[in-house]
Parts: structure tokens; C-alpha cells; sequence
């Protein structure tokens, strides 16, 4: 789950890392308040949306405080494409107005998950802003999970990204927040681009981007109030709300599948026979019928989608089970759907005999590469 920018920013302050004065408005009348409240005559106008690349697409402008409500009005209400954006882009419906910061220089300061090191680590760069990705690349420290990271260890980092005098220890403090953040929140990454190093030696957290690990948002009920549906794909969040785990992709083939690994599988298979998959779609081992005519709803709401391939091991979850939920949904679906079935395992005989008892019986193979195939056919021929 990600979190808007100055939702990041109120979680820095918490954790005692200094953010600009900033103030957010979700409409063009509460400029005046806000502007009033900053008292600068210059102001950032930033576009809260989830995705990076603002500045180049025009969404973080700096102009002087009497244009800013003009600004408002041509952003808020409005979608922001960049480079991290599909082609529709992403909503704005609020605005983060700040007093501007002089810097001396921008750095790069980080904390991920590394999935291959099994730990957190801390990434940190001479250069940061906009073009960090052009830059060198920032070193890398992993953090032990038992003992953490100590303040000497960032200073130590410090002094290896350039740093000197007073922005040692201030850097090893900054790097020490961060992480304990990033552990309290079960945070997969938190990044401050640009971490700003001021004159006097200070740093202030130019920009600020989080993302909270889903499986731990059982402790983070706090944290998950701050999700913003509107800033994701309707379909992602439709199903999340279902308790289907769900990603839509740019194909035309929907995947009904039980099992991440057999869904990915899946999806290799199709591409292989020359198809698209529409999206990545686990029902679950424990899933009921009811979740997957929801699920077949869900894809069949899709207009991109041209067959569905229904694929179900039946391990734990029984084939007369998802036999049950497909006919359940079948006659509400709203438009006729190619569906390609591959039913194995756990009374598969008795998921067969129903789907043909229910007039859904088309093309059915126990074979997984002729389902892909099936479908790839299926989908050209609509």
C-alpha cells in the first residue's frame, strides 16, 4: 500500500525527521488559508498522486504565492501522466502547498526490503532529485534484523557518501529514524528524494515516498485509513474489497486460477502460445463458490477480456466446488464469454458432470499447454 507524499512527510515529523512547512488543500478556496499559514511569498505546488516522476510532467511547480490558486485550478480535478503512469494517468484531488527550502546540495537516502538478502537494507547517494537514476549508484548497507542499525553506522555511511563536519552526526540521526520507520511500520521501502543538506548543516526531507507492506496491515489499522482507492487500478480494488488477489494486466485472456504459482504458470503458458494474459487471479485453496462467480464477474466486467481460462488443481479446494461457483455466475455475466475450463484432481469427475448438467460445458482438457492453447485460439477467433 502506498502512501501520498505528505502522508510520508506527517510519518518523517513523527519520527523526528524535519519535512518543509507544508500544507494541503483539496480545493481551490483553501488556498488562501493555506498561504496564509505558510506566510512565504514563494510557494511549491506539488500534486499528490502515487507515482514518481511529477516534476517532469508539470506536477510540482514552483511559483510565487499569487499564482498559486491559479495553479490549483488547473491541477486538482485533473489526471497527471508521467513516466510512471499508464496513458490515463492518476487523479490529483489534493494539493501539497510548501514554503521552499534552499539547499546546499540533495542526497539520496533510503530504506528497502531486499527480498534476495532477506533484510533491510540502506541505500544512500551523493545525489539525489530528479535525477537519481542518472547518478551514481547510492551504496548499499544491509541492516541486521536483530540488532538494528546503530548510529554509528550511519555516520560511518556518511562519511563514505562525501559528507563532513556537522552533517556526520545529523546524517547518522536522519539514517536512524528512517529505519526505525521503516521496522514499526513494516514499511517495504521508504525514500527521501531529495534529502535536502542545508548550510547550517541541517537535513530536511525534500520529498518523501512509502509503501507499507500489505500482509501486515492487520497491525498497521492506523496506516490503512490513509489507503487511497482512487489512485489505483478499480479493478485492483474491487477485488481486494472481494478478497480476491488480483492484478490487472494489459491482455485479453482472464486467468481464473487457484494457486499464485499455477496462476504464474499459467501466464507463461499463454505467452508462450502466442496470447496475453488480462491479469494474475488466485482464488485461493480455500476459496467457496460464491468467491468465484465473484471472481468470474470480475473478469467478465473487463471488456478487454475475450475468453476466460478457468485452471483449478483440486488439492485442497474441490473441482465440483469451482464447478458450482462458474455456474452461479454464468448466467449473469451480461454478455457471452468463451470460457475454457481445466478441471484436475479432487472430484473432478463430479465438477464435469456439472458444468455439462449446467449447459457451461465448452472447451474442457485436463491438459494444461492445450488449455493455454485453447484459449489463445479462443481469443483470436473473438
Amino acid at each position: 500500500m502506498r502512501l501520498h507524499e505528505y502522508q510520508a512527510k506527517a510519518l518523517f515529523a513523527a519520527h523526528g525527521i524535519a519535512t518543509p512547512p507544508g500544507v494541503v488543500v483539496t480545493a481551490v478556496t483553501e488556498v488562501a488559508a493555506a498561504l496564509t499559514t505558510l506566510a512565504t511569498s514563494r510557494c511549491v505546488v506539488k500534486a499528490q498522486i502515487h507515482a514518481g516522476a511529477r516534476g517532469h510532467a508539470g506536477g510540482v511547480r514552483v511559483v510565487a504565492a499569487s499564482e498559486v490558486a491559479a495553479q490549483a485550478q488547473a491541477l486538482l480535478g485533473t489526471r497527471l501522466v508521467t513516466s510512471q503512469t499508464t496513458a490515463a494517468g492518476l487523479p490529483i484531488d489534493a494539493l501539497l502547498l510548501e514554503a521552499p527550502v534552499t539547499a546546499a546540495s540533495e542526497l539520496y537516502l533510503a530504506c528497502a526490503l531486499d527480498r534476495r538478502a532477506g533484510a533491510r537494507v540502506v541505500l544512500a547517494g551523493r545525489q539525489g532529485g530528479m535525477g537519481v537514476e542518472e547518478g551514481t549508484k547510492p551504496i548499499s548497507r544491509v541492516i541486521d534484523t536483530l540488532r538494528g542499525f546503530a548510529p554509528y553506522e550511519g555516520r560511518e555511511l556518511a562519511r563514505e557518501i562525501g559528507l563532513a563536519g556537522r552533517a556526520v552526526a545529523a546524517f547518522g540521526e536522519v539514517v536512524s529514524a528512517l529505519v526505525a520507520l521503516a521496522v514499526e511500520h513494516d514499511a517495504l521501502l521508504v525514500e527521501i528524494n531529495p534529502l535536502m543538506l542545508r548550510e547550517d548543516g541541517r537535513f530536511v526531507a525534500g520529498d518523501g515516498k512509502i509503501e507499507i507492506d500489505d500482509n501486515a496491515l492487520f497491525r498497521q489499522t492506523a496506516l490503512e485509513t490513509l489507503r487511497d482507492p482512487r489512485q489505483g487500478d478499480a479493478k485492483d480494488e474491487e477485488a481486494r474489497e472481494r478478497g480476491l488477489q488480483y492484478i490487472s494486466l494489459d491482455g485479453d485472456i482472464g486467468c481464473l486460477v487457484n494457486g499464485a504459482g499455477l496462476a504464474m504458470a499459467t501466464m507463461d503458458l499463454i505467452a508462450q502460445a502466442g496470447g496475453r494474459p488480462a491479469n494474475f487471479l488466485d482464488v485461493g485453496g480455500g476459496t467457496t463458490a460464491q468467491k468465484v462467480a465473484e471472481a468470474l464477474h470480475l473478469l467478465a466486467s473487463d471488456s478487454r477480456v475475450k475468453v476466460v481460462l478457468v485452471n483449478i488443481f483440486g488439492g485442497i479446494v474441490r473441482c465440483d466446488l469451482i464447478a458450482e461457483g462458474l455456474l452461479l455466475a454464468a448466467s449473469g455475466l451480461g454478455r457471452a464469454l468463451p470460457i475454457v475450463v481445466r478441471l484436475v484432481g479432487t472430484r473432478e469427475e463430479e465438477g464435469r458432470r456439472a458444468l455439462a448438467e449446467g449447459g457451461l460445458l465448452g472447451d474442457v482438457t485436463q491438459d494444461l499447454e492445450e488449455a493455454a492453447q485453447l484459449a489463445v485460439r479462443r481469443a483470436q477467433e473473438a
